[in-house]
């Protein structure tokens, strides 16, 4: 994972952001995050519907219970 943020974190050093993987339900895991947070960041799917866009559980619960503002950002 820091491989992959390594170009976003060179493009904006005054940017803090921590890396924390750990085992659990990721809706808790990162809704008990939110706690120290400010700011979450969840992606979701982008999918194609006659009825609008979808968020999934974990997006839902993450939007609903964090402390934090909670950025939504699609992706393919």
């Amino acid at each position: 994972m820091s491989d992959e943020l390594r170009p976003w974190r060179d493009k904006y050093p005054e940017v803090r952001v921590e890396v924390d993987c750990s085992v659990g339900q990721p809706a808790n895991q990162l809704v008990e995050a939110s706690a120290d947070a400010s700011l979450v960041d969840v992606g979701r799917r982008i999918r194609r519907s006659a009825i609008g866009t979808r968020l999934g559980p974990v997006v839902h619960a993450v939007l609903h219970h964090a402390t934090a503002p909670v950025a939504v950002v699609p992706h393919a």
